[in-house]
């Protein structure tokens, strides 16, 4: 393996076969540009253990994770930021990590992983982008235009789809709810369970579409399909 195959930003479908294969990364979901768990700790004392346990693994790999340690939870998010995208040197320390969360009796619960965004139905980008930028706080996405981001932090990601121009009262927000691929078929029973409907799955398992009883529209949206 090269440096530059190190440092390169890995497809979805690279990583989601190596975590279906098995290869040390079952605890762990490709999120589009990130790879995540939680591990349940059970209590903050042990979550610290943890912690300490992972940043000397972080050390020994030479790359950063980051965490949210919460009263029996730790959240686990690897990204490349120099490459904005999940490289080798991410997969090294999810192994890692895996490794130490063993060792010390604790487990992964890969199924809690999401990501909630926003999206903006709209006719012309440019014209209200600049607005929602400034009124976040957020920053242009470093690969893809159409959105804006908490570089810094972790609050939704907001990003502009194209649509007709229309007259109100059309909806013009809905969510977009990333999930594993397996959390879909048991998040779409339980919704059309609560009384919604399935409005399209024309492009599953990229995304499908449901809708609550009144009408609005969400999207459950996978890395499959995509590339």
């Amino acid at each position: 393996m090269t440096s530059t195959d190190e440092g390169r930003a890995l497809r979805f479908s690279e990583v989601q076969a190596e975590v279906e294969a098995g290869e040390g990364l079952a605890d762990w979901r490709m999120m589009f540009q990130t790879l995540e768990t939680r591990f349940a700790t059970g209590d903050f004392a042990r979550g610290l253990e943890l912690v300490a346990r992972v940043g000397g693994v972080a050390g020994e790999v030479g790359h950063t994770p980051e965490l949210d340690l919460r009263a029996t939870t730790l959240h686990v998010r690897l990204i490349s930021r120099d490459v904005f995208g999940v490289t080798r040197r991410d997969l090294a320390l999810a192994r890692a990590i895996s490794e130490v969360a063993g060792e010390l009796g604790i487990s992964a619960d890969p199924a809690a992983v999401e990501i909630v965004e926003l999206a903006l139905d709209t006719p012309e980008l440019t014209e209200v982008k600049p607005f929602w930028r400034a009124v976040l706080g957020y920053s242009d996405h470093p690969l893809h235009d159409a959105e804006v981001r908490d570089l810094a932090g972790n609050g939704p990601a907001l990003w502009f789809q194209r649509t007709e121009p229309h007259d109100t009262p059309r909806q013009r927000f809905h969510l977009d709810v990333r999930v594993a691929p397996e959390l879909v078929a048991p998040r779409t029973e339980a919704a059309l369970a609560a009384g919604g409907r399935l409005v399209s799955d024309e492009h599953a398992p990229a995304f499908i579409v449901l809708a609550d009883p009144q009408g609005n529209q969400v999207c459950l949206t996978t890395g499959l399909g995509r590339d």
